[in-house]
């Protein structure tokens, strides 16, 4: 999807004051260029998204008529204007960042995520003193019904309070710790942008509704780093509202990101908080080279895991910590979309550690259409939930999508060549065994 407008900086107030990942960028404006494994959408206008939408919703239609558990994916950017997703990501990453370095300053850098816990007092002196809110008027943003009932404010209750339902627009102002200076978190949206988000909120209500009627789950893709935490945070609105009873939407997390841990570990206590189910999709991740280059050529940290390996180790520490919420809970969900012989059978292996049986569907198994068949039939014959994740479109669009999946995985053809192998062999043994039309065949 595209970045409309002018020119970058003119379309933005305050463009130079806001963060180089989160700027709109001419050479990044159309994000199909580079990208290897995903499909990605140009913004032309509104009209374009509303026809997005009705495919999404015919889409969701065929999935309900051909299965009784199906899955249908979404792009949020098909569905709106990317340029709103890049500024509110760049909101809740420096609302984030404000979070963390309150708590260095309470002395409790290099915790865990989910255990920094500030001192109430002690932040509203900050607040205070940062001139954001004298005490007397951040008294009651603390005092809410879960808001630090224990004297603490930790990351979710740090979050609630740039929640949609509380509209504190006087909190989005930040320090910037380098020039010392308070800077407007949000460059006022225009009507005509305040539109746009509405818009693309509605498009995402109308499919999260029919897919609840049709009995089909929703899967939001992942998207690039830049627009990811405006992404996620929309789908957990999504999820709040409609995973009360099971999980219909699903959010996806790219675990070649530095942060995915601590991704998946805040939504989980926030939906076990909450009460609602949790529903992942766990990938790898699809965009690393446009990644790298955009934070290269920009100058800003690479958000991707430095190594293959690394990345491995955070899918599996991901998608255990989520096999041991729905060992606790069963009020978790989690597709496992994974080519990766090594990763399919580390769940098999924890699932059976953890007492989790196929037959709950709590865990979930997807492969692209055509690729790693010697993955999902044994799986499905084993009795375990697993999907074929079908592309559909322009024939012009969807080859060069297919034939750069089979160029990324470059050890497609020695597994196409095991598989003909292990085909053989059972050919043979059949055979052998004089079976070769038996009555399980």
């Amino acid at each position: 999807a595209g970045l409309c407008g002018p020119s970058p900086s003119s379309s933005t107030p305050g463009a130079e004051q806001r963060e180089k990942q989160y700027r709109a960028h001419r050479g990044f404006g159309d994000r199909r260029g580079g990208v290897i494994s995903a499909r990605t959408y140009f913004y032309a206008d509104e009209a374009k998204c509303d026809q997005h939408m009705e495919t999404f919703l015919r889409c969701i239609d065929a999935s309900s008529g051909s299965s009784e558990d199906g899955f249908s994916a979404i792009k949020l950017t098909a569905l709106g204007r990317p340029q709103f997703l890049l500024q509110f990501s760049e909101v809740l990453v420096k609302w984030r960042r404000f979070f963390h370095q309150m708590a260095a300053e309470q002395g409790q850098a290099g915790r865990a995520v989910l255990e920094m816990k500030l001192e109430a007092e002690k932040l509203q002196e900050a607040l205070a003193n940062l001139g954001i809110a004298t005490k007397a008027e951040s008294q009651h943003w603390f005092t809410g019904e879960n808001l630090g009932v224990s004297g603490t404010v930790d990351l979710l209750d740090w979050n609630s309070l740039i929640d949609s339902r509380t509209k504190l627009s006087k909190l989005l102002l930040v320090p910037n710790m380098q020039t010392g200076q308070l800077e407007p978190l949000l460059s006022r949206f225009t009507e005509e942008e305040d539109l746009q988000m509405k818009r693309m909120l509605q498009r995402m209500d109308v499919l999260a509704k029919r897919a609840t009627e049709k009995g089909v789950r929703l899967m939001v893709d992942a998207e690039q780093s830049y627009f990811q935490p405006a992404i996620s945070r929309l789908t957990l609105e999504m999820q709040r509202r409609f995973n009360r009873d099971r999980a219909i939407i699903f959010n996806t997390y790219q675990c070649y990101l530095k942060e995915a841990y601590d991704n998946v570990t805040v939504d989980v206590e926030l939906s076990r908080r909450e009460g609602w189910h949790f529903g992942t999709k766990l990938v790898r991740g699809a965009y690393m080279e446009q990644e790298r280059e955009r934070a290269a050529q920009i100058g800003y940290e690479d958000p991707i895991n430095p190594t293959y390996e690394k990345t491995n180790e955070m899918y599996h520490r991901c998608l255990d910590y989520i096999l041991e919420e729905i060992k606790h809970s069963r009020k978790a969900n989690v597709m496992v979309a994974s080519h990766n012989e090594d990763t399919v059978k580390f769940t098999l292996r924890r699932m059976m550690e953890l007492g989790i049986h196929p037959s709950e569907k709590k865990v979930y198994f997807g492969q692209l259409l055509g690729m790693c068949d010697q993955i999902t039939f044994p799986l499905g014959q084993a009795g375990f939930p697993v999907y074929k994740y079908v592309p559909y479109g322009p024939v012009n669009e969807v080859l060069p999508y297919l034939s750069r999946r089979a160029q990324e995985n470059r050890g497609f053809v020695q597994r196409a060549n095991r598989e003909r192998d292990l085909l053989w062999r059972e050919v043979k043994r059949r055979l052998l065994a004089g079976s070769l039309f038996g009555p399980n065949h």
